[in-house]
């Protein structure tokens, strides 16, 4: 058995498909109008549709903002996802915040309360580390980060 990727249901699909794909710049790859499939396989499902064709009416309730799933999404740039987030109005779970392992992210829920995570980069953080006067076998301890994935980070930031 092969795992695809998760579907998330929502409740206006146009909405979710404007969310992904204009604020989080996820490209879509499939749009059947009740279900949008994005790169990466996430796809957004339409929640009457859903409910009707997996038997769910009348049986089992779908419950949003159930903090049960978290989307997570690495960015090149955390800053420029935080200003434009903060445009739109999310509602955040926390804003910008270190992690224990040095990776920055922050935590908003999309248009139908779905938690996501959007953090930098590991290899950006590799080299933001790295700048910031951490020495190789620092950003290895600290990351946890096989040493090898810090070498490369750092040799493709050296070549630029």
């Amino acid at each position: 058995m092969k795992f695809v990727g998760p579907i998330i249901i929502v409740e206006d699909i146009q909405r979710s498909r404007h969310f992904y794909e204009s604020v989080l710049k996820q490209k879509v790859t499939l749009d059947f109008g009740v279900n949008v499939t994005f790169e990466g396989n996430l796809a957004i499902h339409l929640k009457a549709h859903f409910e009707e064709r997996a038997n769910l009416k009348g049986h089992h309730q779908i419950v949003f903002g159930s903090n049960s799933l978290d989307l997570n999404f690495e960015t090149e740039d955390i800053e420029s996802l935080y200003e434009r987030l903060k445009t739109v109005h999310v509602e955040f779970i926390h804003e910008i915040e270190e992690q224990p392992w040095g990776q920055r992210v922050m935590r908003f829920y999309d248009p139908d309360r779905h938690l996501v995570t959007a953090g930098e980069a590991m290899d950006g953080v590799v080299i933001r580390l790295y700048n910031e006067g951490l020495a190789l076998e620092e950003i290895v301890s600290k990351t946890a980060m096989p040493r090898d994935f810090i070498e490369k980070a750092l040799s493709r930031e050296v070549s630029q």
